[in-house]
Formats: structure tokens, sequence, C-alpha cells
């Protein structure tokens, strides 16, 4: 037994030393594997798990940048933006969702199965709008609701808009629930006036929940800029009147009026009949959206008359002096047979203006020639947009010279077989009142970063300008005094202006009816210097024994041309009584 005890004890610090070693290997290899996939996480997986950590535990959050105004030419707000609270939801959060769809409902006016269902098919997400634009009234009713606070909230939101209601409605436009402007100026200037949103860093908690917003912004908001128009809230809103009174005595289906400074080009006025409310958008029809002085066109008749003989004056192909032998109403043209709505028999190139006969401006056509009449659209704009700064202007339409042929001749001076936009016809008009000088209508009186081009484009020398100044102040002048256009005269001015009332093809036989009318009056004031222009244009009047322009256009026409002189008028006097560091 003590040879045996001597020999286990001889042999135990082997064992010892053995198991010391065996210990120490597992403890290494445990580090090892430790280390191994510490350097595995750090190293390989590292960027990916901190990347899936910042993802949860920070965000980005949007500044939004506020829309930049619109106002008119003297500062007053046409289009604006506000600030307003619109709610939103948390549909995985939500526990009793009948119950919490139901309350909601009830706050926001809505059919309670209608939010129901919307919050049951978006049950997984963690953010849904669920009404935009809210009153205060209306966010301060939810608040009080007895809903989980975790389940719902509010942000801040921008708001558009328009002080003036339905003034000017089709060329503003509108920005949509996104702030998107959809249409006229809104649309056309989308990328001036919207600006560029912000961000700033923030950190959630597991829940969503912001705990921690940086200090630093990572890019602030860029607001949208303050454009100025041309536009005058004033004259527009005389405009606008004029218009309803026309709608309300002449029940046509549409009409519109442009007021044009004819020495720049800027619009004072652009006004549509049906029209419609921005700020209200629920029940607008369609018909009221159409802005129709660029985006509606129709035969120009006898307003297109004077463009033909500034032509033929400029080129000597007629007198001022000289009598057309206008053949007492009846004259053939090959195989047509033209007539004047009364008999005439010599009528001086003035005359053939003021009483508008159709026998005179084919004549005048015939010395003109189809190539020498086609130039005269050419050089004057018709067939190709002005360039004004809206979406949806039209070109009119200007066909080839080589689809013309005998019957253009007599038709073309008259105003038919061509079609024009309002816009189209007032900015040519401008190139006879403005000394024979054509410039570029525009709407933005600022230029500023590129908004728009310059704010006086000279397009051409139209015609001559001593030529320009005798349309005017002669022929022009005297359809007013004792022609066609008698009742746009005033006492305090002389008025120069063209009637037009143009046949509208008959939807049933494409023949000209006797029926369907396009009415319209230019005019101006004061001959001598024209400081506007005025353009009315009532698309078939429905009331009445006849439909001239004369009676239904030119009586409108007129009292915007009034009030439009007084306002100027006043804006002088008033800018003349400033003190100079306001002016």
């Amino acid at each position: 037994m003590s040879e045996d005890r001597q020999h286990n004890a001889a042999h135990d610090p082997v064992r010892a030393s053995w198991r010391e070693w065996l210990l120490r290997s597992m403890l290494v290899s445990v580090w090892l594997v430790l280390a191994g996939r510490l350097v595995f996480l750090q190293m390989i997986q590292g960027p990916r798990l901190r990347h899936q950590v910042e993802k949860q535990w920070a965000a980005h959050e949007v500044l939004p940048a506020r829309p930049g105004d619109i106002t008119d030419r003297n500062g007053r707000l046409l289009a604006t933006t506000v600030s307003v609270r619109s709610l939103f939801v948390v549909p995985a959060r939500i526990e009793q969702r009948w119950q919490f769809a139901a309350q909601l409902a009830d706050a926001l006016g809505r059919d309670r199965d209608g939010v129901f269902q919307r919050i049951s098919a978006h049950g997984d997400k963690q953010f849904l709008w669920m009404a935009r634009r809210l009153t205060d009234e209306q966010a301060a009713v939810i608040r009080d609701l007895d809903l989980p606070r975790d389940c719902f909230g509010f942000r801040d939101e921008f708001l558009r808009v328009y002080p003036q209601g339905e003034i000017a409605a089709q060329v503003l436009g509108i920005r949509d629930i996104d702030g998107i402007g959809r249409g006229g100026l809104e649309e056309h200037l989308n990328e001036a006036l919207r600006g560029r949103d912000g961000r700033r860093s923030v950190a959630r908690d597991a829940r969503g929940h912001v705990v921690e917003v940086s200090e630093r912004i990572t890019r602030p908001p860029q607001h949208g800029q303050t454009v100025r128009l041309t536009l005058d809230a004033v004259i527009q809103l005389h405009a606008q009147r004029a218009l309803q009174k026309v709608m309300q005595d002449w029940k046509p289906k549409s009409a519109c009026a442009i007021v044009l400074e004819p020495h720049t080009g800027g619009v004072l006025a652009m006004a549509n009949c049906p029209t419609f409310d921005p700020n209200q958008l629920d029940n607008v029809p369609d018909e009221a959206w159409k802005n129709h002085a660029i985006a509606s066109i129709y035969e120009p008749g006898s307003t297109f008359k004077p463009f033909i003989v500034a032509t033929a004056l400029e080129q000597g192909l007629i007198q001022p002096d000289e009598m057309f032998d206008c053949e007492h109403g009846e004259y053939r043209m090959g195989r047509r047979v033209l007539h004047d709505h009364h008999g005439y028999g010599e009528l001086s190139v003035t005359d053939i203006l003021v009483k508008s006969s159709n026998i005179g401006m084919a004549k005048i056509g015939e010395r003109l020639t189809n190539p020498g009449i086609h130039a005269t659209a050419v050089k004057f704009g018709f067939g190709r947009k002005t360039g004004i700064e809206l979406p949806g202007e039209l070109k009119g339409m200007l066909r080839p010279l080589r689809k013309w042929n005998s019957y253009s001749t007599g038709s073309v001076p008259m105003g038919q077989e061509i079609a024009v936009t309002p816009l189209q016809l007032i900015s040519a008009m401008a190139g006879l009142a403005n000394g024979g000088r054509q410039c570029t209508p525009h709407l933005v009186e600022n230029q500023r970063s590129g908004i728009a081009g310059p704010a006086t484009v000279i397009v051409s020398q139209t015609v001559d300008a001593n030529v320009a100044d005798w349309i005017v102040q002669g022929p022009m002048t005297e359809v007013v005094r004792r022609g066609t256009g008698r009742n746009a005269k005033s006492k305090d001015y002389t008025v120069f202006g063209k009637t037009g009332t143009a046949q509208k093809p008959d939807p049933q036989t494409g023949a000209y009816s006797n029926k369907l009318h396009v009415s319209s009056f230019i005019c101006g004031a004061p001959a001598e210097n024209p400081q506007t222009l005025v353009l009315v244009v009532v698309d078939e009047p429905s009331v009445g024994p006849n439909h001239y322009g004369g009676t239904i256009a030119a009586p409108a026409a007129a009292q915007i041309l009034k009030k439009t002189l007084e306002q100027l008028r006043e804006r002088e006097v008033e800018l003349a009584t400033q003190p100079r560091q306001y002016r």
C-alpha cells in the first residue's frame, strides 16, 4: 500500500500539469472564438449593423419650404401661404380600430365605415395621413377626443390661400394638396414659387417617437420667391364685374376680357366668365377652369380688318383718300358672291373700316394677294403663341399659304379662315397702338432669379409708325365716333376701336350659322397716345334680336376702359405725392 501511494504521488504533478494545460487551452479557445466573433462583427458585419441601428434610431425630418407670394403690381396679395395643422394616425398601434375610427369620423364629419376601412387597409403602417389642412376648430375638437395619444398626431403644413377670391382665378391657378402648382402661374412658375425643402436629423426611440432633435440643420429650407405681376387687382375686379353683367344680360356660353398696356406689353387684367373661387374647389364646373383668353380660338371677324388695311397702305397698294366701289352690297369673286350687311356705293378706306364693308375689304385683299395677306397675318403674330407666362396657350390657326385659294382672298381680309386667341388679337392691336412696334405680352413684372424673361421685348416693327398712327387716329377713331362702335364713345377722351361679329360653324352642317356668333370689341384710349387697350370677347350670346359686337361687347369694353384709365390716373397721382424714398 505504501508503495502504491508513493507511485500515485509521483504521478500527481503530471496530472495536475495536464489538467492545467487543458483548462488553459479551453480558455484560450473561448477567447479566440470570442475575439474572432468580435472581429467578424466589427470588421465585416460592422458597417451593415451600424446602418441598421442608425436607420432604426436616426431619421431625417423634412423642413418644408414656404411657397412664395403672388402680388399685383401695387403689392396687393393675390396668393399667399399660411401654416395649418394636418392630422396623421399610426394604424399599427391602434387596438380598438372601430371605436377609434368612429370617434375620429364624427369629429371630422366623415363616414364611419370609410374611416375604419382606410385605417384597416393600412393596419401595419406607422404613418397615415387622415385629414390635411384642418381648421383650428377641427384640430381643437380632435385634441379633446378620448383617443390613445400614441395613435395620432399633428404636423404643420402650408395652405395656399387666395385673398381676392375669384379675381384672376384662371391666371393664378392653384396649388394641390402636395403643394404642386396646377394651372396658371402657379404651374408655370412652380419652381420659383415652391422653393426647396430643407432637412434636419432627429433621433427616435424603439416606438418611433422623436427623443432628440439635432441642433444642426442638414439643409436649410429655401423658401419660394415672391412674384409681382403686371396685373392690377382693381382693374381686374372691374373687368370681372363687367363680364358678369354680360353673362347676366346676354346669357352666352362664356366671355373674357383682357386689358393691356400697348407700350410695355404688360397685362393689367385677364378675366373670364364663368369663373371659380380657388379657396373653394369642391364643386367647380369644368368650364370654369378654362382661361379663354389664351385657350379658346375663334374667327376674329371684322377686328382683323385694320391689319390688312395697314399693310396695304404701307406697301402703297391703296391710298388713304382712295375710293372703292362697294357694288351696292353684292360682289362676285369668281364663283362666289360676297354681301355686305347694307348696300354701299363708293366708300373711302376710312369708311370701309367704319362701316365694316366686307366687299371693300375683299377688293383690298385682291390688291394685296394671298401671299401678302398671309405675310400680314404672320408679321402681326397670328398662327403662333405669344409666349406669355401661362401653360395651355394655343397658337390659333393659320393655314399654310399653299392651302389657300381664291376664296381665301376674300375671306381672310374680313376675318374668316383664320382663328385667333383673344390674347393674340390684342397683342397684334398693340402693334398698331404702339406706333407699329409689337411687344411680347407678359404677366410677371419682377425679373429676379430667372423667373421670366425681359419685361419688354420688341418682337418686330409690324408697320411704319405713320401708317399705324393713321389707322388708330383716323378710321378706328371714326368707328367709335360714328360707326359700329358708337356704344364705346366717351366725353372725356378720344376712344378708338373695332367691332367684330363672327359667325360660328353650325355643329350639324359645318356651314356658317345665322344663330351662333362670337361678338367682340377692341378699343383703346386716348387715341393720340394710347395708354391702354381693352378687348372683350363674348361666345354665343343667346338673348336679343342681334349679336353684333358693337351691341354686346362694346358697352362692357367701354366700361372697363373708363375704369382702367381712372385707376391709372389715380395711381399716377399717388406715386407723384409719395416721398421720393418710397417710390
